[in-house]
């Protein structure tokens, strides 16, 4: 009888991870800072060529503030109509 073997799991193939990087996570500590963030401020990524450019939080405020100022006021929108319901005709005479 000829033995069919069976394929390996696939956390196993797909585990990159080379064996020399041997982590020990019994030796993991708790963030000190993740406390200490503040919930208000917003992180953004910035491409790396923006980056060169705006190398500080405030000179991206400033240019984020002036680009606001100069921004329409945006209209308010009108109301929309159901459009299961036919709009009232008013009849011709």
């Amino acid at each position: 009888m000829k033995k069919i073997s069976t394929p390996k799991s696939e956390s196993a193939v797909d585990d990159d991870l080379l064996p020399e990087y041997d982590l020990d996570y019994s030796k993991g500590r708790p963030n000190h800072y993740a406390g200490k963030i503040d919930k208000s401020q917003v992180v953004v990524m910035l491409e790396p060529d923006i980056a060169e450019v705006f190398t500080t939080p405030e000179s991206v405020n400033a240019a984020l503030r002036a680009l606001i100022s100069i921004m329409p006021a945006t209209p308010a929108k009108p109301s929309r109509r159901s459009s299961s319901a036919p709009a009232a005709q008013q009849p011709t005479v």
